[in-house]
């Protein structure tokens, strides 16, 4: 297959899902992503009552996971993807009907959010896939972040992300205390909000 069809078919059905590609492509990634989604989760310690934004939440599962965790907080998230954004509502239903989760068609390069609203954000396997994925958009998640919010950037091991300069980038925005952390199935970058 040449590389250009290949690319092309990926994002249809991993990096922008679409059809039925998007469809299998978010099945798929429902299973795949989870491990990393838990373990990043954990970095973060989610409390029961913090505010947490995901951006680009696939099928929906790490925000199903994080609502378990907050259940006295709020969700909410940003996903490109129609085809996304139908299949995390879908496994959040119950969530979003009583108001706990808000999921919505979007891109991080302009969360539709106030100033200030969450404790922490966190984005798995996403960012390779942003159209602008460096200053405008991670500058986008410290305006919506608390001062002290955390912010973590998680890749699974054939995310085809880089490690190279992504805690220099923090720092750059004006993160503080960037720290990379590794698993067997992955790594996580993570800073604060001054």
């Amino acid at each position: 297959m040449p590389t250009s069809l290949r690319q092309s078919v990926l994002m249809r059905a991993f990096g922008r899902p679409q059809g039925v590609l998007g469809r299998l492509g978010g099945a798929i990634m429902a299973r795949m992503n989870e491990p990393l989604g838990n373990w990043v989760l954990d970095l973060l310690a989610v409390q029961p009552t913090d505010h947490v934004l995901e951006i680009g939440f696939g099928p929906g599962v790490i925000v199903r996971n994080v609502s378990r965790r907050a259940p006295q907080g709020h969700v909410a998230g940003v996903d490109p993807s129609p085809v996304m954004v139908e299949q995390a509502r879908a496994r959040c239903a119950s969530a979003m009907q009583s108001g706990r989760v808000d999921l919505r068609l979007g891109s991080a390069e302009s969360l539709p959010f106030a100033d200030n609203r969450f404790d922490k954000a966190l984005a798995i396997n996403s960012v390779q896939v942003w159209q602008e994925p460096s200053r405008r958009s991670t500058r986008e998640i410290r305006r919506v972040l608390k001062p002290g919010g955390l912010v973590a950037l998680g890749f699974t091991s054939y995310s085809g992300q880089s490690r190279d300069g992504l805690l220099e980038h923090l720092s750059g925005i004006g993160f503080t205390a960037p720290e990379m952390k590794e698993t067997g199935n992955g790594f996580c970058a993570l800073a604060r909000k001054p």
